[in-house]
């Protein structure tokens, strides 16, 4: 056996099924920070990172929706699975569904995979609510919609609430960056502008 072939076989089960592999893994580390208010601990912590934040209730979604469009002139993508009632008050052909053309877009609305509370990090496992990963990379603004029950309090609990081979993006705030003399830059890698909905 060479070192190679060694290595190999301490890594894993050796079941070959990635979810027992997951669940055998020992985890000696404190699983949850929080037990109560993680929907507002979540929007004290993504309102840190300068995303514009909106607390509402299903009902009033749509408008919500509807009233942060009409300040961006121009159409905006979402994807396939995003639920119509979302963007019901909205003029139809604002709305691209799955555009191929990203860059004449203004914006996208999407839903989200999972939030954190701890972090105030929005998880992206480009499900059916919200498209591929270039659709929420490519515009200016990003409008995310959270739903309560979306929200887990720590990075631990997010991480069982994912399918990890699925591809994962990770936001926390706009995309931003900062040269040699800390001047801080947003849209560079990403969004310039996350708004997010908490329903």
């Amino acid at each position: 056996m060479n070192a190679r072939e060694e290595i190999l076989g301490l890594i894993g089960t050796g079941s070959g099924d990635p979810a027992a592999e997951y669940a055998a893994l020992e985890r000696r580390y404190l699983r949850s920070h929080h037990q109560d208010g993680v929907v507002e601990l979540f929007a004290e912590r993504v309102a840190d990172y300068r995303a514009i934040v909106h607390r509402v209730t299903a009902a009033e979604l749509p408008a919500a929706i509807a009233a942060a469009l009409a300040e961006r002139p121009g159409t905006h993508g979402t994807p396939d699975g995003l639920p119509d009632g979302w963007t019901a008050d909205v003029d139809p052909a604002r709305l691209v569904r799955e555009p191929a053309d990203l860059e004449s877009l203004a914006g996208v609305v999407t839903g989200c995979g999972v939030a954190i509370a701890e972090t105030g990090t929005i998880v992206l496992d480009h499900g059916a609510r919200q498209g591929r990963r270039a659709l929420t990379l490519v515009p200016d603004y990003h409008l995310v919609v959270v739903t309560a029950d979306e929200i887990a309090a720590d990075v631990p609990e997010a991480l069982e609430r994912l399918d990890l081979t699925r591809p994962l993006t990770f936001i926390s705030g706009p995309s931003a960056t900062s040269d040699i003399e800390l001047d801080r830059v947003e849209g560079v890698h990403g969004p310039r502008t996350l708004e997010v909905m908490i329903v």
